[in-house]
């Protein structure tokens, strides 16, 4: 999958969909691959999971992260003051994790102008991560109107999607492999490819048909669980 991405990559995803540990597990298979990484942090919606809580893991890999002034901090309004437009024009990938729902894809419209350029050139990717085990998304027909919602707040059009179906820390093999009819579902309905299948990399690798399957750590962690 990693090979087929564009310049840019857009993550978008309901809450609890887990597109923050997708984006960050990607920025660092894209960093071992010997790829020059840039991760912005454009979640300002939930204070509790955003990619700013990986920035010494980013460091040792290389991938610069740019992040909204007080995240991680008590301020309840982060504000971004970072030039997307300029950090879209350097050399290397830039991915963008967007906050969820119509709320974080308001806040991406913002840039939808500069954003579209790079779409028109066909350098941009937009992808939707999925978790069919969630409210609003757990059957295809449900994702499609979601998603549908997600690029009218934008002012953007998705590329691809993502099955990353989870229940947090009760994930299971099975879980995935029975989220699979539902996946292509929607890749039919929406008439977009599925990228891949996620799964988490101490899972027994799941039955995921002719999808590619990419296993990833799970890197975020749920503040009220005891690890």
């Amino acid at each position: 999958m990693i090979d087929t991405l564009k310049k840019i990559v857009v993550v978008t995803g309901h809450y609890g969909s887990g597109k923050t540990n997708f984006t960050a597990a990607l920025a660092m298979r894209l960093a071992e691959a010997g790829k020059k990484v840039t991760v912005v942090d454009f979640d300002l919606v939930n204070p509790y999971f955003r990619t700013a809580d990986f920035a010494d893991a980013f460091a040792q890999k290389g991938i610069t992260l740019c992040a909204p002034e007080f995240a991680n901090t008590n301020v309840d309004i982060p504000s971004i003051r970072f030039d997307l437009g300029g950090l879209a024009a350097q050399d290397g990938m830039l991915l963008i994790d967007v906050g969820g729902d119509d709320d974080g894809a308001v806040a991406l419209g913002r840039y939808a102008h500069i954003l579209n350029g790079y779409a028109e050139t066909g350098e941009l990717d937009m992808l939707a991560v999925l978790s069919f085990r969630r409210y609003l998304t757990r059957t295809a027909e449900e994702a499609m109107h979601y998603l549908q919602g997600i690029e009218r707040a934008s002012r953007m059009k998705l590329t691809g999607l993502v099955n990353n179906t989870n229940l947090g820390p009760e994930t299971t093999t099975q879980m995935i492999e029975e989220s699979m009819p539902q996946a292509l579902k929607l890749s039919e309905l929406c008439d977009l490819p599925l990228l891949c299948t996620t799964a988490p990399d101490h899972l027994s690798k799941p039955d995921t048909g002719t999808c590619p399957l990419m296993q990833i750590p799970v890197l975020v962690q749920l503040p009220w669980v005891q690890v």
